[in-house]
């Protein structure tokens, strides 16, 4: 377990190790809790509910795959019209 000193303003640096294991970055928050005689950091990200589902593993793989897929050409369209679509749909 990494040991850190407790510096001017009561203030303290997260190791490296630990920000990259948690993911924590500049600019993120971390929420205190106290059990006992213990100080945990949790680390809380500011998603609105609404925009939690962009945020999920499962979406931004798809977006990387769109990004890719744009890249390489692989897109249609636009189109004229909804029959325009149905037959490169349909190709």
């Amino acid at each position: 377990m990494p040991l850190v000193k407790v510096t001017r303003h009561f203030q303290i640096t997260i190791p490296n190790s630990v920000r990259k294991s948690l993911n924590i970055a500049v600019g993120d928050y971390v929420e205190l809790e106290e059990h006992q005689d213990e100080v945990v950091l949790k680390p809380v990200k500011m998603v609105p509910a609404d925009q939690a589902y962009f945020h999920s593993k499962e979406w931004q793989a798809g977006e990387t795959e769109a990004d890719r897929d744009i890249a390489e050409g692989k897109v249609s369209g636009p189109f004229d019209n909804v029959e325009g679509l149905i037959k490169a749909l349909e190709s």
